[in-house]
Protein backbone atom coordinates (compact mmCIF):
# COMPACT_ATOMS: atom_id res chain seq x y z
CA UNK A 1 0.00 0.00 0.00
CA UNK A 2 2.93 2.02 0.13
CA UNK A 3 3.23 3.14 -3.69
CA UNK A 4 0.00 4.03 -4.25
CA UNK A 5 -0.50 6.69 -6.40
CA UNK A 6 -2.89 9.51 -6.02
CA UNK A 7 -6.01 8.52 -7.92
CA UNK A 8 -5.64 5.00 -5.86
CA UNK A 9 -5.15 6.83 -2.83
CA UNK A 10 -8.60 9.04 -3.74
CA UNK A 11 -10.37 5.82 -3.91
CA UNK A 12 -9.77 4.35 -0.87
CA UNK A 13 -10.16 7.44 1.13
CA UNK A 14 -13.65 7.62 -0.36
CA UNK A 15 -15.18 4.08 0.33
CA UNK A 16 -18.25 5.93 2.18
CA UNK A 17 -18.66 7.74 -0.84
CA UNK A 18 -18.59 4.63 -3.46
CA UNK A 19 -20.72 2.33 -1.31
CA UNK A 20 -23.42 5.20 -1.79
CA UNK A 21 -22.65 5.48 -5.11
CA UNK A 22 -23.72 1.83 -5.75
CA UNK A 23 -26.60 2.09 -3.33
CA UNK A 24 -28.26 4.52 -5.11
CA UNK A 25 -27.58 2.85 -8.56
CA UNK A 26 -29.18 -0.67 -6.77
CA UNK A 27 -32.02 1.21 -5.18
CA UNK A 28 -33.39 1.65 -8.87
CA UNK A 29 -34.75 -1.52 -10.63
CA UNK A 30 -33.47 -1.23 -13.79
CA UNK A 31 -34.82 -4.32 -15.61
CA UNK A 32 -36.12 -4.08 -19.14
CA UNK A 33 -38.11 -0.86 -19.83
CA UNK A 34 -37.10 0.82 -16.89
CA UNK A 35 -33.95 2.15 -17.18
CA UNK A 36 -34.49 5.54 -17.21
CA UNK A 37 -34.10 5.97 -13.05
CA UNK A 38 -31.28 4.74 -12.60
CA UNK A 39 -29.79 5.76 -15.96
CA UNK A 40 -30.39 9.52 -14.49
CA UNK A 41 -28.48 8.67 -11.79
CA UNK A 42 -25.46 8.36 -14.29
CA UNK A 43 -26.10 11.18 -16.54
CA UNK A 44 -25.73 13.11 -13.05
CA UNK A 45 -22.90 11.62 -11.59
CA UNK A 46 -20.92 11.85 -15.57
CA UNK A 47 -21.76 15.85 -15.67
CA UNK A 48 -20.35 16.38 -12.15
CA UNK A 49 -17.30 14.82 -13.87
CA UNK A 50 -17.30 17.12 -16.39
CA UNK A 51 -18.28 14.59 -18.92
CA UNK A 52 -19.73 15.48 -22.40
CA UNK A 53 -23.13 13.58 -22.26
CA UNK A 54 -24.85 12.24 -24.96
CA UNK A 55 -28.33 10.49 -23.97
CA UNK A 56 -30.73 8.78 -26.96
CA UNK A 57 -33.43 5.96 -26.86
CA UNK A 58 -31.91 3.49 -29.29
CA UNK A 59 -33.69 3.99 -32.54
CA UNK A 60 -34.78 0.41 -34.30
CA UNK A 61 -34.82 1.72 -37.97
CA UNK A 62 -31.51 3.04 -37.75
CA UNK A 63 -29.75 -0.48 -35.74
CA UNK A 64 -31.60 -2.51 -38.59
CA UNK A 65 -28.82 -1.06 -41.09
CA UNK A 66 -26.63 -3.57 -39.15
CA UNK A 67 -26.22 -6.77 -39.39
CA UNK A 68 -25.34 -7.55 -36.32
CA UNK A 69 -28.71 -6.25 -35.22
CA UNK A 70 -31.55 -8.59 -33.37
CA UNK A 71 -34.38 -6.97 -32.28
CA UNK A 72 -35.27 -8.27 -28.50
CA UNK A 73 -38.53 -5.93 -28.66
CA UNK A 74 -40.64 -3.72 -30.53
CA UNK A 75 -39.17 -0.40 -29.46
CA UNK A 76 -36.86 0.73 -27.02
CA UNK A 77 -38.22 4.20 -26.30
CA UNK A 78 -37.98 5.16 -22.74
CA UNK A 79 -34.73 2.99 -22.18
CA UNK A 80 -32.06 5.24 -22.89
CA UNK A 81 -28.54 4.87 -23.15
CA UNK A 82 -26.16 7.06 -21.58
CA UNK A 83 -22.21 8.12 -23.03
CA UNK A 84 -20.21 10.34 -21.01
CA UNK A 85 -17.17 11.69 -22.94
CA UNK A 86 -14.13 13.55 -20.92
CA UNK A 87 -11.51 14.62 -23.58
CA UNK A 88 -7.85 14.44 -23.20
CA UNK A 89 -5.44 17.82 -24.24
CA UNK A 90 -4.99 15.45 -27.69
CA UNK A 91 -2.11 13.12 -29.10
CA UNK A 92 -2.85 10.13 -26.36
CA UNK A 93 -4.85 7.03 -27.17
CA UNK A 94 -8.39 6.92 -26.23
CA UNK A 95 -10.08 4.43 -24.06
CA UNK A 96 -13.81 3.28 -23.84
CA UNK A 97 -15.56 1.82 -20.37
CA UNK A 98 -18.08 -0.16 -20.98
CA UNK A 99 -20.99 -1.23 -18.53
CA UNK A 100 -25.01 -2.38 -19.14
CA UNK A 101 -27.48 -0.86 -16.73
CA UNK A 102 -30.07 -3.31 -17.31
CA UNK A 103 -30.85 -6.23 -14.58
CA UNK A 104 -32.86 -9.42 -14.71
CA UNK A 105 -36.14 -9.52 -13.06
CA UNK A 106 -35.61 -10.55 -9.17
CA UNK A 107 -37.74 -13.71 -9.90
CA UNK A 108 -38.79 -15.51 -6.52
CA UNK A 109 -39.45 -12.90 -3.79
CA UNK A 110 -39.64 -15.27 -1.36
CA UNK A 111 -36.09 -16.77 -2.23
CA UNK A 112 -34.41 -13.27 -0.75
CA UNK A 113 -33.70 -12.13 2.47
CA UNK A 114 -33.79 -8.23 1.82
CA UNK A 115 -35.81 -6.61 -0.66
CA UNK A 116 -34.24 -7.38 -4.14
CA UNK A 117 -33.76 -3.91 -4.81
CA UNK A 118 -32.54 -2.77 -0.77
CA UNK A 119 -28.65 -2.08 -1.80
CA UNK A 120 -28.34 -3.20 1.50
CA UNK A 121 -24.26 -3.20 3.24
CA UNK A 122 -23.77 -5.77 5.27
CA UNK A 123 -20.58 -7.55 6.44
CA UNK A 124 -18.70 -5.83 3.76
CA UNK A 125 -21.12 -6.80 0.76
CA UNK A 126 -23.95 -4.29 -0.96
CA UNK A 127 -26.36 -6.66 -1.39
CA UNK A 128 -29.60 -6.41 -4.51
CA UNK A 129 -30.64 -7.46 -7.96
CA UNK A 130 -27.50 -6.32 -10.13
CA UNK A 131 -25.09 -5.50 -7.72
CA UNK A 132 -22.87 -7.86 -9.14
CA UNK A 133 -24.15 -8.16 -12.54
CA UNK A 134 -22.77 -5.36 -12.91
CA UNK A 135 -23.67 -2.41 -11.13
CA UNK A 136 -20.49 -2.65 -9.21
CA UNK A 137 -17.85 -2.98 -12.16
CA UNK A 138 -20.00 -0.02 -12.99
CA UNK A 139 -19.21 1.80 -10.11
CA UNK A 140 -15.75 0.74 -10.24
CA UNK A 141 -15.35 2.31 -13.51
CA UNK A 142 -16.70 5.64 -12.33
CA UNK A 143 -14.40 5.95 -9.27
CA UNK A 144 -11.50 5.24 -11.51
CA UNK A 145 -12.46 8.45 -13.97
CA UNK A 146 -13.31 10.44 -10.85
CA UNK A 147 -10.03 9.60 -9.24
CA UNK A 148 -8.62 10.89 -11.77
CA UNK A 149 -10.25 14.18 -11.89
CA UNK A 150 -10.23 14.40 -8.68
CA UNK A 151 -6.39 14.10 -8.53
CA UNK A 152 -5.75 16.78 -10.94
CA UNK A 153 -4.67 14.24 -14.04
CA UNK A 154 -5.00 15.78 -17.79
CA UNK A 155 -4.84 12.81 -20.16
CA UNK A 156 -3.78 13.20 -23.68
CA UNK A 157 -6.42 10.79 -24.62
CA UNK A 158 -10.14 10.66 -24.78
CA UNK A 159 -12.45 8.42 -21.82
CA UNK A 160 -15.54 7.17 -23.46
CA UNK A 161 -18.05 6.21 -20.96
CA UNK A 162 -21.17 3.68 -22.23
CA UNK A 163 -23.67 3.06 -19.81
CA UNK A 164 -25.90 0.65 -21.81
CA UNK A 165 -29.52 -0.84 -21.59
CA UNK A 166 -30.30 -4.38 -23.38
CA UNK A 167 -27.27 -6.42 -22.91
CA UNK A 168 -29.07 -9.02 -20.77
CA UNK A 169 -31.09 -10.08 -24.69
CA UNK A 170 -27.98 -9.28 -26.69
CA UNK A 171 -26.29 -6.05 -26.91
CA UNK A 172 -28.61 -3.77 -28.67
CA UNK A 173 -27.83 -0.53 -26.36
CA UNK A 174 -23.47 -1.14 -27.62
CA UNK A 175 -24.44 -1.76 -30.81
CA UNK A 176 -26.25 1.73 -30.73
CA UNK A 177 -23.55 3.24 -29.14
CA UNK A 178 -21.15 1.84 -31.69
CA UNK A 179 -23.43 2.74 -34.66
CA UNK A 180 -23.61 6.13 -33.06
CA UNK A 181 -19.52 6.91 -33.41
CA UNK A 182 -18.94 6.34 -29.60
CA UNK A 183 -15.29 4.29 -29.88
CA UNK A 184 -12.07 4.06 -28.54
CA UNK A 185 -8.79 2.55 -29.54
CA UNK A 186 -9.85 0.27 -26.48
CA UNK A 187 -12.52 -1.06 -24.66
CA UNK A 188 -12.77 -2.20 -20.83
CA UNK A 189 -15.71 -4.17 -20.16
CA UNK A 190 -16.25 -5.03 -16.36
CA UNK A 191 -18.49 -7.92 -16.13
CA UNK A 192 -17.98 -10.00 -12.84
CA UNK A 193 -15.20 -12.17 -13.44
CA UNK A 194 -14.21 -12.24 -9.70
CA UNK A 195 -10.70 -10.16 -11.44
CA UNK A 196 -10.14 -12.23 -14.05
CA UNK A 197 -8.91 -11.12 -17.77
CA UNK A 198 -11.14 -12.77 -20.21
CA UNK A 199 -9.51 -11.93 -23.72
CA UNK A 200 -11.58 -14.52 -25.44
CA UNK A 201 -15.32 -15.20 -25.32
CA UNK A 202 -17.77 -17.43 -26.98
CA UNK A 203 -20.92 -16.06 -28.79
CA UNK A 204 -24.24 -17.58 -28.83
CA UNK A 205 -27.70 -17.40 -30.04
CA UNK A 206 -31.36 -18.47 -29.23
CA UNK A 207 -33.00 -20.74 -31.56
CA UNK A 208 -37.02 -22.59 -31.77
CA UNK A 209 -37.32 -26.12 -33.63
CA UNK A 210 -40.70 -26.72 -33.89
CA UNK A 211 -41.79 -30.38 -34.66
CA UNK A 212 -45.07 -31.27 -36.27
CA UNK A 213 -47.13 -34.36 -35.32
CA UNK A 214 -50.34 -35.85 -36.27
CA UNK A 215 -52.93 -35.88 -33.54
CA UNK A 216 -54.88 -38.60 -32.19
CA UNK A 217 -56.74 -39.66 -28.99
CA UNK A 218 -54.17 -41.80 -26.97
CA UNK A 219 -56.74 -45.12 -26.92
CA UNK A 220 -55.55 -45.31 -30.36
CA UNK A 221 -52.30 -43.91 -30.31
CA UNK A 222 -51.25 -45.65 -33.34
CA UNK A 223 -53.04 -43.56 -35.15
CA UNK A 224 -51.43 -40.36 -34.64
CA UNK A 225 -48.08 -39.32 -34.87
CA UNK A 226 -46.20 -38.10 -31.79
CA UNK A 227 -44.50 -35.07 -32.11
CA UNK A 228 -42.60 -35.68 -28.72
CA UNK A 229 -41.19 -39.26 -30.44
CA UNK A 230 -39.61 -37.10 -33.28
CA UNK A 231 -38.69 -34.53 -30.96
CA UNK A 232 -36.62 -37.07 -29.26
CA UNK A 233 -34.99 -37.92 -32.70
CA UNK A 234 -34.20 -33.89 -33.02
CA UNK A 235 -32.57 -33.88 -29.97
CA UNK A 236 -30.49 -36.68 -30.23
CA UNK A 237 -29.41 -35.00 -33.55
CA UNK A 238 -28.36 -31.93 -31.55
CA UNK A 239 -26.78 -33.45 -29.07
CA UNK A 240 -24.26 -35.27 -31.84
CA UNK A 241 -23.42 -32.00 -33.03
CA UNK A 242 -22.84 -30.47 -29.97
CA UNK A 243 -20.05 -33.47 -29.22
CA UNK A 244 -18.90 -33.31 -33.02
CA UNK A 245 -18.54 -29.44 -32.53
CA UNK A 246 -16.02 -29.31 -29.08
CA UNK A 247 -14.33 -32.85 -30.30
CA UNK A 248 -12.56 -30.03 -32.94
CA UNK A 249 -11.92 -27.34 -29.95
CA UNK A 250 -8.23 -26.71 -29.43
CA UNK A 251 -7.88 -23.24 -28.36
CA UNK A 252 -5.73 -23.80 -25.09
CA UNK A 253 -7.93 -21.14 -23.55
CA UNK A 254 -10.42 -23.74 -23.31
CA UNK A 255 -8.78 -26.76 -21.99
CA UNK A 256 -10.06 -26.59 -18.40
CA UNK A 257 -14.01 -25.94 -19.50
CA UNK A 258 -15.83 -29.59 -20.10
CA UNK A 259 -18.09 -28.54 -23.15
CA UNK A 260 -16.37 -25.38 -24.42
CA UNK A 261 -19.36 -24.40 -26.75
CA UNK A 262 -22.34 -25.80 -25.32
CA UNK A 263 -26.28 -26.49 -27.14
CA UNK A 264 -28.43 -26.18 -24.74
CA UNK A 265 -32.16 -26.81 -24.65
CA UNK A 266 -33.76 -24.70 -22.29
CA UNK A 267 -37.66 -24.85 -23.06
CA UNK A 268 -39.28 -28.17 -24.20
CA UNK A 269 -43.24 -27.80 -24.91
CA UNK A 270 -45.57 -30.58 -26.31
CA UNK A 271 -49.26 -31.38 -26.11
CA UNK A 272 -52.70 -29.97 -24.97
CA UNK A 273 -54.37 -32.31 -23.30
CA UNK A 274 -52.71 -36.25 -21.04
CA UNK A 275 -55.30 -38.49 -23.70
CA UNK A 276 -54.44 -37.34 -27.35
CA UNK A 277 -51.07 -37.73 -29.12
CA UNK A 278 -49.51 -34.55 -29.59
CA UNK A 279 -49.46 -32.73 -32.99
CA UNK A 280 -46.99 -30.09 -31.88
CA UNK A 281 -43.68 -30.35 -30.30
CA UNK A 282 -41.51 -26.87 -29.97
CA UNK A 283 -38.00 -26.89 -28.07
CA UNK A 284 -36.07 -23.66 -27.48
CA UNK A 285 -32.19 -23.08 -26.99
CA UNK A 286 -28.90 -21.42 -27.15
CA UNK A 287 -26.13 -22.77 -29.26
CA UNK A 288 -22.50 -21.43 -28.34
CA UNK A 289 -20.08 -20.26 -31.17
CA UNK A 290 -16.34 -20.05 -30.63
CA UNK A 291 -14.27 -17.18 -31.69
CA UNK A 292 -13.63 -17.07 -35.19
CA UNK A 293 -16.85 -18.44 -36.38
CA UNK A 294 -19.10 -16.69 -38.35
CA UNK A 295 -22.73 -17.01 -36.73
CA UNK A 296 -24.09 -17.62 -40.53
CA UNK A 297 -21.84 -20.91 -40.63
CA UNK A 298 -23.14 -21.91 -36.69
CA UNK A 299 -26.90 -21.82 -37.91
CA UNK A 300 -26.19 -23.43 -41.19
CA UNK A 301 -24.39 -26.37 -38.98
CA UNK A 302 -27.97 -26.59 -36.76
CA UNK A 303 -30.02 -26.01 -39.53
CA UNK A 304 -28.43 -29.35 -41.37
CA UNK A 305 -28.22 -31.34 -38.54
CA UNK A 306 -32.00 -31.19 -38.07
CA UNK A 307 -32.04 -31.52 -42.06
CA UNK A 308 -30.69 -34.98 -42.15
CA UNK A 309 -33.27 -36.12 -39.17
CA UNK A 310 -35.89 -34.49 -41.89
CA UNK A 311 -34.54 -37.12 -44.49
CA UNK A 312 -33.83 -40.04 -42.83
CA UNK A 313 -37.52 -40.22 -40.78
CA UNK A 314 -40.31 -40.80 -42.94
CA UNK A 315 -43.00 -38.51 -41.33
CA UNK A 316 -40.50 -35.94 -40.81
CA UNK A 317 -39.40 -36.33 -44.86
CA UNK A 318 -43.03 -35.03 -45.84
CA UNK A 319 -43.70 -32.98 -42.61
CA UNK A 320 -40.37 -31.38 -41.86
CA UNK A 321 -38.95 -30.14 -38.52
CA UNK A 322 -38.31 -25.76 -38.64
CA UNK A 323 -35.40 -24.04 -37.16
CA UNK A 324 -35.79 -20.51 -36.07
CA UNK A 325 -33.12 -18.16 -35.09
CA UNK A 326 -34.40 -15.61 -32.18
CA UNK A 327 -34.28 -12.85 -29.57
CA UNK A 328 -30.77 -13.12 -27.67
CA UNK A 329 -27.26 -13.10 -29.90
CA UNK A 330 -24.23 -12.62 -28.44
CA UNK A 331 -21.40 -12.03 -30.71
CA UNK A 332 -18.04 -14.22 -29.85
CA UNK A 333 -14.51 -12.23 -29.47
CA UNK A 334 -11.06 -12.50 -28.88
CA UNK A 335 -7.99 -10.17 -28.31
CA UNK A 336 -4.37 -11.71 -28.24
CA UNK A 337 -2.52 -12.11 -24.99
CA UNK A 338 0.54 -10.32 -27.08
CA UNK A 339 -1.48 -7.31 -27.96
CA UNK A 340 -0.45 -4.11 -26.72
CA UNK A 341 -3.84 -3.52 -24.49
CA UNK A 342 -3.65 -7.05 -22.85
CA UNK A 343 0.05 -6.73 -21.74
CA UNK A 344 -0.56 -3.08 -20.11
CA UNK A 345 -3.75 -4.56 -18.13
CA UNK A 346 -1.61 -7.39 -17.16
CA UNK A 347 1.56 -5.14 -15.81
CA UNK A 348 -0.95 -2.47 -13.90
CA UNK A 349 -3.00 -5.81 -12.26
CA UNK A 350 0.76 -7.13 -11.08
CA UNK A 351 1.22 -3.82 -9.57
CA UNK A 352 -1.87 -4.00 -8.04
CA UNK A 353 -2.18 -7.20 -7.28
CA UNK A 354 1.77 -8.45 -6.80
CA UNK A 355 0.99 -11.43 -8.94
CA UNK A 356 -0.24 -12.11 -12.58
CA UNK A 357 -3.65 -12.16 -13.02
CA UNK A 358 -5.30 -15.00 -14.43
CA UNK A 359 -6.09 -15.10 -18.17
CA UNK A 360 -8.98 -16.95 -19.54
CA UNK A 361 -11.89 -17.30 -22.06
CA UNK A 362 -15.25 -16.37 -20.84
CA UNK A 363 -17.74 -19.15 -20.43
CA UNK A 364 -20.57 -16.64 -21.48
CA UNK A 365 -21.27 -14.06 -23.88
CA UNK A 366 -20.48 -10.08 -22.62
CA UNK A 367 -20.70 -6.36 -24.88
CA UNK A 368 -17.02 -6.91 -25.88
CA UNK A 369 -18.47 -8.94 -28.87
CA UNK A 370 -20.58 -6.22 -30.06
CA UNK A 371 -17.38 -3.57 -29.17
CA UNK A 372 -14.81 -6.34 -30.98
CA UNK A 373 -16.91 -7.18 -34.30
CA UNK A 374 -19.11 -4.21 -34.99
CA UNK A 375 -16.89 -1.70 -33.86
CA UNK A 376 -13.20 -3.19 -34.66
CA UNK A 377 -11.90 -2.14 -30.96
CA UNK A 378 -9.99 -4.53 -29.10
CA UNK A 379 -12.41 -5.22 -25.67
CA UNK A 380 -11.25 -7.36 -22.32
CA UNK A 381 -13.78 -8.03 -19.89
CA UNK A 382 -12.83 -7.88 -16.08
CA UNK A 383 -14.48 -6.76 -13.25
CA UNK A 384 -15.15 -7.47 -9.49
CA UNK A 385 -18.11 -10.15 -8.41
CA UNK A 386 -18.65 -13.54 -9.68
CA UNK A 387 -20.90 -14.92 -12.35
CA UNK A 388 -21.94 -17.77 -9.68
CA UNK A 389 -23.63 -14.63 -8.19
CA UNK A 390 -25.32 -12.84 -11.09
CA UNK A 391 -28.76 -14.00 -11.81
CA UNK A 392 -29.28 -15.55 -8.24
CA UNK A 393 -31.43 -14.62 -5.24
CA UNK A 394 -29.56 -12.71 -2.24
CA UNK A 395 -27.36 -11.10 -5.18
CA UNK A 396 -24.31 -9.12 -3.63
CA UNK A 397 -20.87 -8.16 -4.47
CA UNK A 398 -17.88 -7.60 -1.96
CA UNK A 399 -16.91 -3.90 -1.31
CA UNK A 400 -12.91 -3.96 -0.64
CA UNK A 401 -12.24 -6.35 -4.55
CA UNK A 402 -14.77 -3.32 -6.23
CA UNK A 403 -12.61 -0.37 -4.99
CA UNK A 404 -9.34 -2.93 -6.22
CA UNK A 405 -10.89 -2.98 -9.55
CA UNK A 406 -11.46 0.59 -9.49
CA UNK A 407 -7.77 1.38 -8.40
CA UNK A 408 -6.82 -1.19 -11.22
CA UNK A 409 -8.41 0.91 -14.24
CA UNK A 410 -7.69 3.57 -12.67
CA UNK A 411 -3.82 2.93 -13.69
CA UNK A 412 -4.87 1.45 -16.96
CA UNK A 413 -6.36 4.36 -18.16
CA UNK A 414 -3.89 6.58 -17.23
CA UNK A 415 -1.19 4.50 -18.79
CA UNK A 416 -3.15 3.89 -22.00
CA UNK A 417 -4.66 7.46 -22.26
CA UNK A 418 -1.29 9.68 -21.31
Amino acid sequence: MNNLNGPEQWILSNRAQAVALLQSFVREPSIQGNEAGVQNLVEAKLKSLGMEIDRWDPNVSELKKSPWFVQSRPSYEGSPNVVGVLKGTGGGKSILLNGHIDVVPAGDLTQWTDNPFSGNERDGKVYGRGSTDMKGGNTAMILAVESIVRSGIRLKGDIIFHSVVEEETGGVGTLAAVLRGHRADAALVPEPTNMKLFISQQGSMWFRISIPGLGAHAGTRYEGVSAVEKAWKIFDAVSRLEKKRNSKVENPLYKNVPIPFPINIGKFNSGAWPSSVPDLAVMEGRIGVAPGESMDAVRNELIAAVEEVNHEDAWLKEHPALVEFFGGQWIPNQVSENHPFTQLIKQEFNSVFNSDPVVEASPWGTDAGILGQAGNIPALVIGPGTTRLAHYPDEYIEIAPMLDCARLFSRVIVSWCS
